[in-house]
């Protein structure tokens, strides 16, 4: 499919690597706004040693512009069910630098984590937004078939 550089970037998705760190805290930062989240530092810092160690079921992929500056990321969590017998992927974060918005980041870091599932024979990649979230729902929506029907409800512990 022909883009025109207005529209679309030349994007690589992979996963994360350690020298990344100093590029992705800032969208980390800007992602936790968007959310009203205030992270502690020392959370923070445990997220990026999850991000880092191999064995971790939090893992996390990047985009990246023909230049190599990260335009955004997604952090997903393996995990077994009690439904089947293959591990399923939890999206838990997404996020889009807002200077390369509407530009095909999103969709190509979420169809990068579709071919993994693919690939490694997850059971199925599930996540959730907030309702009032349209920008990000447009998205979800010319992706997938929609919404499953399931509410979440959450009690803090």
């Amino acid at each position: 499919m022909a883009m025109t550089e207005a529209t679309a970037l030349e994007i690589k998705i992979e996963p994360i690597g350690p020298a990344d760190e100093a590029a992705w805290r800032p969208l980390w930062d800007q992602y936790c706004a968007f959310y009203q989240v205030s992270v502690d530092p020392g959370v923070t810092s445990t997220l990026w040693t999850r991000l880092m160690d191999p064995t971790s079921a939090v893992r996390a992929l990047v985009a990246r512009g023909a230049d190599g500056r990260i335009l955004g990321f997604c952090h997903y969590v393996l995990h077994p069910n009690t439904w089947g017998v293959s591990l399923i992927c939890y999206l838990e974060d997404l996020f889009t630098d807002p200077a390369a918005r509407g530009r095909g980041v999103g969709r190509a870091l979420i169809g990068r984590l579709v071919a993994l599932g693919r690939e490694q024979g997850w059971g199925r990649i599930y996540w959730h937004t907030q309702e009032t979230n349209t920008t990000a729902r447009r998205l979800y929506d010319s992706v997938t078939d929609g919404a499953d029907g399931f509410v979440r409800y959450v009690i803090r512990a």
